[in-house]
């Protein structure tokens, strides 16, 4: 196996391993055991209902920055004078395209549109993968024609033009400088624009009816979205900087795949990982500071929440690249890399396909013994069954890209 920037496998690993196993079981630990410790803990799993900003919050944006970490290492040749020749570009833009696709439809897979069957569960804009793959494209087109200068002018851009967008413009009674969940600028565009194609919405008595509870946005908030990944290009070029680490082929490097090199001479540099760390409490101090007059709320994808979760991105990647790459400490990693290696294959895989028949096969017999923790030891059977899987494509090599 390639040696690889081991910090980003981990970092991406420990955001997976979260999402698709430890929430999991936290959430059916939680529903039978009743005390404040418990309670405690789940707080640090359960979004905020609008304004501020929990742990998961940053399970999304964390997922996104670290696609546009991998940007500069996969797609740094492109840059060069000698690969842009209109042959070139024109496969890369192609290749591009295709994991727009593939991420837009995996997306709709997972959030059970397709795999429904019906017609009336066709939902067009509702998902991570969908927000990635906006960010992605946009980030690596940025990337390849822009100096980083360019691009940290184009994220304030991005982020004035929405803010701007929310307190000055008003359509259809939305906006005007209302962040309430049913009367924002983004939730007012994405009624008018997706109508029944809008997540949650269905036809009743010749209207579209959302459900009150679902208060998510996608395309204003697509600005944004643009932005995250861009900082974790930001973070990527520190990194390439600092770290004696060539940029492989665009083919041995994908955007949940870290980098992949021949040899690593020497450690990174503290020096890239001291500036990550100082970039991440810069961003997050201006974030919690703009949250005065523009509140973090991750649900719309607020100015002030791109600078909080960009920056709390950068402190993990900042601690991981430190720890990992610089210090050396790159022993006991296999869980993360088993999760991190395979990222999208877990994610999807988690979200499509359950295993509880198998498990309830296997374990049928203890739940007249261990009563309300039956349904808790379900959920660690169906994690570990998925963890054997990725465990034994990550022991074979089998690394599927987008």
């Amino acid at each position: 196996m390639k040696q690889r920037l081991e910090s980003l496998d981990a970092l991406r690993g420990m955001d997976l391993l979260f999402l698709v196993a430890i929430s999991d079981i936290i959430e059916e630990l939680a529903e039978v055991v009743d005390t404040p410790w418990m309670s405690a803990i789940m707080e640090c799993f359960t979004h905020k209902k609008w304004e501020g900003f929990s742990p998961w919050d940053l399970v999304m944006p964390l997922f996104m920055f670290m696609a546009g970490v991998a940007i500069p290492f996969a797609l740094g040749k492109y840059k060069e004078p000698l690969a842009q020749t209109g042959e070139s570009r024109k496969r890369l833009y192609f290749r591009l395209g295709k994991r727009v696709l593939l991420l837009w439809i995996f997306g709709m897979m997972v959030q059970g549109n397709l795999m429904a069957l019906d017609p009336d569960r066709i939902y067009f804009f509702t998902n991570t993968l969908q927000a990635i793959a906006v960010g992605y494209f946009f980030s690596a087109i940025i990337y390849l024609h822009t100096s980083w200068k360019m691009q940290i002018g184009i994220a304030v851009a991005l982020l004035l033009t929405f803010w701007g967008a929310m307190e000055f413009i008003t359509i259809g009674g939305y906006g005007g400088g209302d962040y309430t969940p049913h009367g924002n600028l983004a939730e007012g565009i994405d009624t008018m624009v997706l109508g029944r194609f809008r997540d949650t919405a269905q036809i009743i008595d010749g209207q579209v009816v959302v459900k009150a509870s679902y208060t998510y946005t996608w395309i204003l908030s697509s600005l944004n979205f643009v932005v995250t990944v861009l900082s974790g290009v930001l973070a990527g070029q520190v990194l390439k900087k600092y770290s004696p680490l060539p940029a492989p082929p665009l083919g041995e490097c994908s955007i949940f795949n870290g980098q992949s090199i021949k040899s690593r001479p020497q450690r990174g540099s503290r020096e890239g990982a001291f500036l990550l760390l100082a970039i991440g409490i810069a961003l997050v101090a201006l974030g919690w500071t703009w949250d005065m007059v523009h509140p973090v709320i991750k649900h719309i994808w607020t100015g002030s929440m791109v600078f909080v979760s960009s920056g709390y991105c950068f402190l993990l990647m900042g601690l991981f690249y430190l720890w990992i790459d610089c210090m050396g400490h790159n022993k006991h990693l296999t869980v993360l890399k088993v999760y991190g290696m395979n990222s999208i294959t877990a994610y999807v895989v988690s979200h499509v396909i359950s295993f509880k028949s198998i498990s309830k096969s296997l374990f049928f017999g203890l739940e007249q013994y261990v009563g309300d923790y039956y349904q808790v030891i379900i959920q660690v059977s169906n994690v570990a069954i998925l963890f054997i899987i990725l465990y034994i494509m990550y022991r074979k090599k089998i690394f599927l890209r987008v």
